[in-house]
């Protein structure tokens, strides 16, 4: 007798016959535990390593009259020395006359005798003291010195100082300069007289000792102001003494930078002078290495780097003629040092060149890595004018491609700030582009070099993170809409693209620029037969719209975005026919590409329309294009999966996706036995990935009456009840769906009795149920289906299955999910949620129609998980 509660269970539809006002397929019922539709995966297009190192590759679209060249010859003769010469306005020569102090007092009416009035070069006056520049003004002013009654003359002590002079606490060397002894270190104790030095070509200062006179003040610390004013009336008469001081601390500070100067004149005497005498010694390559490391040091610690310093032209022209040496270590030593003294025009692009010519041997990237040459190369990238300098940047941007190749240099050259130089370089151009309306000269070349530079560094994640901090995906696709005629640019950025979203976050970037997609759309339309670009593009929309149902979205409403790829489609396929049909005599095959490359545009293109057909709108649209299931099935039929597992299983998956729409107007549906005579040749197949293809198939075409009776009479069945056993869950999943669409018709109900199927049901449910609520769900689903007209468990389902469905079911229901330890949390708070809503429900109506038609003979055996 049934309790109230079992009878009203009894009463309860199959799942397979929902209530009118909800109405449901088999297949929505399977979709509900688990998502029918499916994205599909693919490897990115491969790229072939270039065999030698050249500015474009062997496929390059540019003739050899239309590039610059990779091969050349650099010599000393490449450089000019105008670059190298700094201007400081007239020369002018020596002085010829050598001025003196008055030998005889003179009268207060005439205090100061006027000096001859040389020419003064402002240079010059810069280059000497105050005391100096002051009566040289003087004189060439016609200023009159002021008349002093001087003591006696006594004996002169004259210290001769050709080698130091004490200047605070240390010691310098001044050559030719004769000082007098001094009361402290660095402070002269008597007047100073002019004297001139032929071999230095400047105004000296000699001492005279004409009584007690003492020292002025502004040559020593600690002065009175009295000796200020005296001091400083040499210069003027004014009697103000604000002005007074303001004019002598101006003096002061001349001072401060003649002792600069002059430290700067020791300096290169007595550290620079040496090493160029070693190289021009040129004993051995090893020792000219050596010194040139040494230079640069000496360089950097005199500060007389760059382009300002007024010797700069005698190192340039030193190292140009070692140039000739032709060492690849000594010709990266000398360009470090020549970037580093600021060259411009023809100097800096031969100094790039040479460093190009080193870098196209693998073998020197040792050399270029421990000379540290990376970090001038993006000091000329960042610094100097592009537009001035584009063949330079060219060959620059060539060296920084070649070692971009090298993993090795990954980390440096990002830490080094290559990923934001690159991109300002490509937002200068984009601008200048944009502002002219048409592409610079050269600018091609550059960029093609640049986007391979990046195309190399985005294996990096934290050069990903820095494209997406500064928005270069969108600054990547201004490039390529504005440089469309150039397929190099194009195919560049699309490697770029085809790396970067198969990460996450950079995908979702750039589906969120709406743009791109009118672009992918217009290089596919100009190139479609250029296969290295079209098989990118496609990959990348691939990309785009596997997991952003927005993307699916934009992409199909761009105008003439199914045409498109329809018209890809038949392209590609019709050159996969060319390339195997067999030859007549004399017949020529048409040239197109290898039959591997052609389909591998198809497997990429038929992995787009599987993931647009995911969506709802889109997806219908596809199943009704006879064009497109056309084509789809023609390849399914003359393709074997072991000649072409990829595109087979990408094919059936596309068709597995659209037979999921069941629309008045689908011509999967129209072709339905047609497409499940293609799948047979699949089930027989050793590819567990293509088998378990088109036991999806299958699981959405059983849903009519007309395939369950195809797949009964062809005993397909009996092989949904083997792949049970498959120990796979996804395998055992898409069985099971299979036969849960064919236990709708009572008389087939009896098929899940052969084979055992009731004992692989429940074997499935005891292996896979703890942690696959969804599986679960279809086998107890399936197993109601089959049990409608029970009369009695064990005649249902025999004893031993009875039995451990009823101690299964009544574990799942009484205990949680056991998830699995490798879930997130957020999934298993999914897996929980649908255990409890979608799992349990139907457990519990099978566990009691099973109890209320089981007579218990003996204890019930615990099963194993």
């Amino acid at each position: 007798m049934l309790s109230p509660n079992d009878k009203k269970l009894e009463k309860l539809d199959p799942f397979y016959r929902p209530s009118v006002s909800e109405q449901k397929t088999s297949a929505e019922i399977i979709s509900e535990a688990r998502n029918a539709l499916r994205t599909l995966r693919t490897q990115r297009p491969f790229t072939p390593r270039e065999d030698q190192r050249k500015l474009f590759g062997h496929a390059s679209s540019r003739t050899p009259e239309n590039r610059p060249p990779s091969s050349f010859s650099i010599h000393a003769s490449s450089f000019e020395s105008s670059d190298s010469r700094p201007i400081f306005g007239t020369r002018l020569s020596p002085l010829e006359l050598k001025p003196k102090a008055p030998a005889s007092p003179a009268t207060e009416e005439d205090p100061c005798p006027s000096f001859p009035k040389p020419s003064v070069d402002p240079a010059k006056i810069r280059r000497i003291s105050s005391a100096r520049a002051c009566l040289l003004r003087a004189a060439s002013q016609g200023a009159l010195l002021p008349d002093r009654t001087l003591p006696p003359a006594q004996p002169k002590k004259r210290v001769e100082s050709k080698e130091t002079v004490m200047m605070g606490d240390s010691m310098v060397k001044i050559p030719g300069i004769y000082l007098t002894e001094s009361n402290a270190i660095g402070h002269l104790s008597h007047p100073l007289q002019l004297t001139y030095d032929g071999d230095f070509g400047e105004i000296k200062e000699q001492e005279i000792f004409r009584g007690t006179a003492s020292l002025p003040s502004h040559l020593r610390s600690g002065g009175d102001q009295g000796k200020r004013r005296s001091r400083a009336s040499l210069c003027s008469r004014s009697s103000d003494r604000s002005r007074l001081d303001t004019k002598t601390d101006s003096k002061l500070d001349l001072q401060e930078k003649d002792t600069e100067l002059e430290v700067g004149e020791v300096f290169w005497n007595t550290r620079i002078v040496p090493i160029l005498r070693e190289l021009e010694k040129e004993e051995n390559i090893e020792t000219v290495c050596a010194a040139c490391t040494q230079l640069h040091h000496a360089l950097e610690e005199g500060n007389m780097l760059g382009s300002k310093f007024k010797r700069r032209s005698i190192l340039l022209k030193t190292l140009y003629k070692l140039v000739d040496v032709g060492s690849d270590l000594l010709s990266l030593k000398l360009a470090k040092i020549i970037l580093a003294l600021k060259v411009s025009g023809k100097n800096l692009l031969s100094v790039c060149k040479l460093i190009f010519k080193i870098s196209r041997s693998e073998k020197n990237d040792s050399l270029i890595q421990n000379d540290g040459i990376l970090e001038s190369l993006l000091e000329v990238l960042r610094s100097e004018e592009l537009q001035a300098n584009t063949e330079a940047f060219l060959y620059c941007m060539g060296v920084i491609k070649f070692i971009s190749g090298n993993p090795g240099f990954l980390h440096e050259m990002i830490g080094k700030g290559a990923v934001e130089i690159l991109m300002n370089l490509m937002t200068q151009i984009n601008e200048n582009t944009k502002k002219s309306d048409t592409c610079l000269p050269n600018s091609g070349h550059l960029l093609v070099q640049m986007t391979a530079t990046l195309r190399n560094l985005v294996d990096s994640p934290l050069a990903r993170s820095k494209l997406l901090s500064i928005s270069a995906l969108p600054q990547l696709c201004t490039v390529m809409g504005q440089y469309i005629g150039d397929k190099e640019v194009c195919t560049n950025v699309a490697r770029i693209f085809s790396k970067v979203t198969t990460y996450h976050d950079c995908c979702v970037a750039l589906a969120n620029y709406s743009r791109c997609y009118a672009l992918f759309l217009n290089l596919i339309n100009k190139y479609q037969k250029k296969q290295d670009l079209v098989v990118r593009i496609v990959f990348i929309l691939g990309n785009l719209t596997a997991k952003n149902n927005q993307a699916r979205e934009q992409f199909s409403k761009e105008k003439g975005s199914i045409p498109t790829l329809l018209s890809l489609f038949h392209t590609f396929y019709t050159l996969d026919l060319h390339s195997q049909k067999p030859l007549g005599e004399g017949e020529e095959r048409p040239k197109a590409p290898r039959p591997a490359q052609a389909e591998d545009v198809l497997i990429k293109l038929t992995r787009v329309l599987a993931n647009l057909a995911i969506h709802p709108s889109v997806g219908p649209a596809i199943a009704a294009h006879p064009r497109i299931v056309g084509l789809l099935l023609a390849m399914l039929e003359s393709k074997s999966i072991d000649d072409c597992e990829e595109l087979v299983i990408n094919t059936t998956a596309t068709i597995n996706n659209l037979s999921y729409y069941q629309v008045k107007n689908s011509i999967i549906q129209d072709k339905k036995l047609y497409i499940a005579e293609l799948l047979l040749k699949l089930l027989v197949s050793h590819n567990m990935d293509g088998i378990l293809e088109a036991v999806r198939v299958f699981g959405n075409l059983s849903q009519d009456h007309d395939i369950c009776d195809f797949i009964v009479q062809r005993n397909v069945h009996k092989f949904m009840i083997a792949l049970l056993d498959a120990k796979r869950q996804d395998i055992c999943f898409s069985a099971c769906g299979v036969l849960l669409n064919l236990t709708v018709d009572k008389d087939k109900r009896v098929i899940l009795k052969e084979g055992g199927g009731i004992k692989k049901l429940v074997d499935c449910l005891r292996d896979f149920g703890p942690t696959d609520w969804q599986l679960a769900c279809l086998v107890c689903k399936t197993l109601w289906n089959f049990s409608e007209n029970i009369t009695s468990a064990s005649s249902c389902f025999g004893d031993e299955a009875a039995n451990t469905l009823l101690v299964l079911l009544s574990s799942f229901l009484d205990e949680e999910l056991a998830l699995n330890g490798s879930f997130d949390q957020d999934l298993k708070n999914y897996h929980k949620l649908h255990w409890e809503t979608e799992f349990k429900p139907v457990a519990q109506q099978l566990l009691n129609r099973i109890q209320s038609h089981h007579t218990f003979l003996e204890p019930l055996p615990v099963p194993s998980f």
